[in-house]
């Protein structure tokens, strides 16, 4: 039932955001803009006063740092690995998903609340090493060069949502007002990080319409990373669960963060260093189309572990 819900709950987001996206660019925009900034921090900061903040957060963050950089180093070091994704923005496309605006709104169709505290966690960690990481593997210039980069860097962390959501959870905290807070916050954020799925559809509607031949090229050209970040990192995910011995609700949220699609992320750092970003482009709108059936899979797999 809860996959049933998940895809009810998912698909309808995703084709109305594409709508938007395709026919009312400016409009999408204009509902993004305000949902990004405002919305989803405040619906994050609802959810973390909801489920409370804990050392929950900072181990999950690790934990998703460890896989990542499991995953990127046997790509980038191992031979067969290597050769079927030469490209940087290949390998970061297979290694960070879209834990934000993807994965937390799966976790509350599939997991119960106090798992959210996991999955939040690992997108937390997911961003700050995406953005952290990514410009500088992609960047021509050399590293001293580069103080404008890292100032760039801390002004996109500054912003994420997750970030921002956290300080503000962070904040409320040291308030007489948390109780009445965690209240009110606690129903408009389950809508806005619904959607956030519109976010997803709504970027994938901006790519524009490209006919089948295409897309089968295109598949080809990016289908190693697509089964790596699908496959590749969650099973990664849940061997380093297993060795840890994690309970099942930790290993489920961990997991299914792990099989999000790649980020949009990846995408916007290739295109701002001219690397691949057709490629990226396309690995972001595959694999999100792929996780409706991959992240169901690992659903039921989890379930039966």
């Amino acid at each position: 039932m809860e996959i049933l819900y998940l895809l009810a709950e998912v698909i309808p987001c995703l084709i109305i955001g594409y709508l938007l996206g395709k026919y009312y660019k400016s409009s999408s925009q204009q509902i993004a803009n305000p949902l990004i900034n405002y919305g989803i921090p405040i619906s994050l900061m609802g959810i973390l006063l909801k489920v409370g903040l804990s050392n929950t957060l900072i181990h999950s963050a690790l934990i998703a740092l460890l896989t990542i950089g499991i995953q990127i180093s046997i790509i980038r070091f191992i031979p067969n690995f290597k050769k079927d994704i030469n490209s940087l923005t290949m390998q970061l496309g297979s290694s960070f998903g879209n834990t934000g605006y993807f994965g937390i709104p799966i976790s509350l169709a599939l997991l119960p609340e106090q798992a959210l505290s996991y999955s939040i966690g690992f997108d937390l960690g997911g961003t700050i090493i995406i953005w952290s990481v990514g410009p500088l593997l992609l960047k021509k210039k050399p590293v001293k060069a580069n103080i404008r980069l890292w100032q760039h860097i801390s002004k996109v962390l500054a912003t994420s949502p997750a970030i921002k959501g956290l300080i503000g959870a962070l904040l409320v905290q040291l308030t007489p007002f948390k109780e009445q807070l965690t209240s009110i916050l606690w129903i408009p954020s389950k809508t806005i990080i619904v959607l956030s799925l519109l976010i997803v559809g709504m970027r994938l509607g901006w790519l524009g319409k490209p006919n089948w031949k295409t897309i089968c090229s295109q598949f080809k050209s990016v289908k190693s990373s697509l089964l790596i970040k699908l496959i590749g990192l969650p099973a990664l995910m849940m061997i380093i669960c297993l060795i840890l011995q994690l309970p099942n609700m930790i290993r489920s949220a961990l997991v299914l963060q792990s099989a999000m699609p790649t980020a949009i992320s990846v995408l916007l750092i290739a295109q701002a260093n001219n690397q691949d970003g057709e490629k990226a482009t396309w690995l972001v709108v595959l694999t999100t189309v792929s996780a409706l059936i991959t992240i169901p899979i690992w659903a039921t797999l989890l379930k039966l572990a």
